[in-house]
């Protein structure tokens, strides 16, 4: 029974990501932002944690990246899209995203010193101090926070 449940449980998911894919491609910019808002919403409720692999951030991300994609001069798209990969812990997305923005506010350099941090934590790990280094220094220029400073400590 529990085997058939979660079987049934895919194939829904499944034909619901197959069908918002057919919908998506029929939306413009700005109804793909609002559909990815949407779905945002819904992930919090659904979800304890926010991931790129679940179904509702998943369907956010995709909405925000191609409404982003849509209209690049768009920076609330930009920033929405950089703020999804914050939240569901895409980090080298978020890193990228947030530089590409140029010019950040107040929440923005928070979010983004964060994904600068939690990449030079990662390339520290794998024993790149290089790189670890210049996320450090990337992230400090938009904001300073107790986690760059450890790790800069750790270099």
């Amino acid at each position: 029974m529990k085997k058939t449940l979660m079987l049934t449980l895919l194939a829904l998911a499944g034909a619901a990501t197959a069908q918002d894919a057919a919908q998506t491609t029929e939306l413009d910019a700005a109804g793909l932002y609002a559909r990815a808002q949407e779905y945002a919403v819904q992930a919090d409720v659904a979800y304890p944690a926010a991931f790129y692999d679940r179904t509702l951030w998943k369907a956010s991300v995709n909405s925000a990246y191609l409404a982003a994609q849509a209209e690049p001069s768009n920076r609330d798209y930009q920033a929405y899209l950089a703020q999804l990969y914050t939240k569901t812990q895409w980090w080298i997305n978020a890193y990228n995203t947030w530089d590409r923005l140029g010019e950040l506010s107040a929440t923005e350099r928070q979010w983004a010193s964060l994904s600068a941090a939690k990449l030079a934590y990662i390339a520290l790990q794998r024993g790149d101090r290089a790189a670890a280094s210049a996320y450090v220094a990337k992230g400090m220029s938009w904001a300073d926070s107790a986690s760059l400073r450890a790790i800069r400590s750790r270099l």
